[in-house]
C-alpha cells in the first residue's frame, strides 16, 4: 500500500525527520550549515586531488583545472541546494517528486546508501591504518572499531550534535593542517613551487577538471540531506560559494605545493610522517569530519527505500547502527579496500541523479504544483506515480555517457542527463497541453445511461 512519508508523525528521538519536511522551527543558522559543508569539502580527500594535480600539472595549469571544476560544482550544488531549502527535504525523499517517481526514488535512495557507507568504511580504514603507523599500537583493527564506533555514536544524534562536532573539528583541522603544512614547506621558496614544473606525468586539463569535479560529485548530490536544515535559498547560495570556494582553492592549491616541494602525490604521508603526533591529529579531525556526513546521507536514503518498497517506517538511528557497524567491520577485517573498485563503478550511476533532479524541479516543473500547495497548506503532496519512465531514460544517458568517458566523466553525465530529462519533460509536457487543447484528440466519453422511463414524483 502506498503511504506518504507524511501521513504519519516523524519518529520522535534523534530521527532528524527522515522522511518529512524539515519544519521552520528546526531550520539553523547558515553558519552551522556552512561549518559542515565546509567540513566536507576541506578534507584529506581535497589534499590528495590537489597533490595529484600538482604532480602532474603547473602551478596555474593546476589554478585554472580547480576553477573551471569549482564553478560547475558550485552551480549543482546550489541548485539542488535550492530546491532542498524550499521543501525540506532529503535528497531521496525530494527524489519522489523531483524525477524519479516513488519506486525509481527508491534505486536512488540505494544508490546512495551503498555508496556512502562503502565510503565510509573505506574513509575508516584509512583513519585505522594512519593512526596504526603513527601510533604503533593498538592494532588497526582496534583503531577502525574505536574509529567507526566514535562516528556512529556522533551521528545517531544527528544534525545538532554534528554541527557541534564540526564547530570543534573543523578549526582544529585548518589549525593543524597549516602548522603540519608550514613545516613541510618551510625549506622551500614560494616563488619556485610556484614556477616549477610537474614532478610527474603530464596531466592533461580535461583529466584535471575530471579530478576536481569527480571528487566532491556525491558530496553535491547528498547537498539537499543537508540544506533542508537552512532558513532560505540565500543561505544556500553564501555558504556553497564560501565552502566550495575556500575548500577547492585552501586546500587544493596546498596540495598541488606540497606535491611540488615534495616531488610526490602521496600528500597524506608528507604531513603525517613529517608531524608525528600533530599529524596524527591533523588525521584524526579530518576524518571525523567527513565520515560522519558519508554515514548520516547513507542512512536517510535506505530509510526512504525501506519505506518505498515495504511500506514499514523505519528509524534513523537503528539503520546508522547498522550501516555504521557493516561499515566498522569491513575496515576492520581489512577488506575495505577490495570494494574501492565496485564503489568507483557504481560511482558512475551518481552524477545523473543530480542533473535529473535540477530538470525536473528547476525546468520541467512538472511535480512543482503539487509541491508548492503542500508547502503552502503543510498537507502532504500527493503520492507521485511509481515510475518515471523519463528519468529511467536519462539516468541510462547520463551513465552511459560517463562509462564512454566522453570529456569530464561526472560533468558529462550530469549534463547529459539533464539535457534529456530537459526535452523529455517539455515534449511531454507539449503532448499534454495539445491534448487538452484538442478534445478531438481524446477519445469521447460514453453517454450516460438515459433511463426509459421518466421517474415519477411522489
Amino acid at each position: 500500500m502506498k503511504t506518504h512519508p507524511a501521513s504519519r508523525p516523524a519518529a520522535v528521538g534523534h530521527d532528524d525527520y527522515s522522511l518529512v519536511r524539515v519544519p521552520d522551527s528546526a531550520r539553523r543558522s547558515w553558519i552551522s550549515v556552512a561549518v559542515q559543508r565546509f567540513g566536507q569539502v576541506s578534507s584529506f580527500q581535497q589534499f590528495m586531488v590537489g597533490a595529484i594535480l600538482g604532480y602532474g600539472m603547473t602551478f596555474w595549469d593546476a589554478v585554472l583545472a580547480i576553477t573551471i571544476g569549482s564553478v560547475l560544482l558550485e552551480a549543482i550544488t546550489i541548485l539542488l541546494g535550492v530546491a532542498g531549502v524550499r521543501e525540506g527535504l532529503s535528497t531521496s525523499v525530494l527524489a519522489r517528486w523531483a524525477g524519479f517517481g516513488r519506486r525509481g526514488s527508491a534505486l536512488v535512495g540505494m544508490l546512495v546508501a551503498i555508496s556512502l557507507a562503502g565510503w565510509f568504511g573505506v574513509q575508516n580504514g584509512v583513519f585505522a591504518q594512519g593512526m596504526h603507523d603513527l601510533a604503533g599500537s593498538p592494532p588497526e583493527w582496534a583503531w577502525a572499531v574505536l574509529g567507526g564506533a566514535a562516528i556512529t555514536a556522533v551521528t545517531t544524534y544527528g544534525f545538532r550534535t554534528m554541527a557541534w562536532v564540526g564547530y570543534l573539528t573543523v578549526p582544529a583541522f585548518l589549525l593543524l593542517a597549516l602548522v603540519s603544512i608550514v613545516d613541510a614547506l618551510r625549506h622551500h621558496s614560494l616563488g619556485e613551487l610556484i614556477a616549477s614544473d610537474p614532478p610527474g606525468e603530464p596531466l592533461t586539463l580535461g583529466a584535471g577538471v575530471t579530478l576536481v569535479s569527480g571528487a566532491f560529485i556525491l558530496g553535491a548530490i547528498m547537498t539537499p540531506d543537508m540544506t533542508r536544515f537552512n532558513r532560505r535559498p540565500a543561505d544556500v547560495v553564501k555558504q556553497t560559494l564560501i565552502s566550495v570556494t575556500l575548500g577547492e582553492y585552501l586546500i587544493g592549491m596546498i596540495g598541488v605545493l606540497l606535491a611540488h616541494a615534495a616531488r610526490t602525490d602521496d600528500v597524506v604521508g608528507i604531513v603525517t610522517s613529517s608531524s608525528g603526533l600533530l599529524g596524527t591529529l591533523v588525521l584524526a579531525t579530518a576524518i571525523l569530519k567527513i565520515n560522519d556526513w558519508n554515514l548520516y546521507s547513507s542512512s536517510l536514503g535506505l530509510v526512504n527505500s525501506i519505506h518505498v518498497l515495504t511500506g514499514r517506517r523505519v528509524g534513523r538511528v537503528p539503520v546508522t547502527v547498522a550501516l555504521g557497524a557493516a561499515g566498522t567491520l569491513v575496515s576492520a577485517l581489512g577488506i575495505v579496500h577490495a570494494f574501492s573498485g565496485f564503489l568507483t563503478a557504481i560511482g558512475m550511476l551518481a552524477p545523473p541523479v543530480a542533473g535529473i533532479i535540477i530538470a525536473e524541479y528547476h525546468l520541467v516543473r512538472a511535480c512543482r504544483p503539487a509541491l508548492d500547495r503542500a508547502r503552502r497548506t503543510g498537507a502532504p503532496p500527493p503520492d507521485p506515480a511509481d515510475w518515471m519512465p523519463r528519468a529511467l531514460v536519462s539516468w541510462a544517458a547520463g551513465t552511459a555517457a560517463a562509462v564512454a568517458g566522453l570529456g569530464s566523466a561526472a560533468l558529462t553525465s550530469v549534463a547529459v542527463a539533464f539535457a534529456v530529462h530537459a526535452v523529455l519533460g517539455r515534449w511531454s509536457a507539449g503532448r499534454g497541453a495539445a491534448a487538452a487543447a484538442d478534445p478531438s484528440s481524446s477519445p469521447e466519453p460514453p453517454p450516460s445511461p438515459v433511463p426509459a422511463t421518466s421517474p415519477k414524483g411522489p
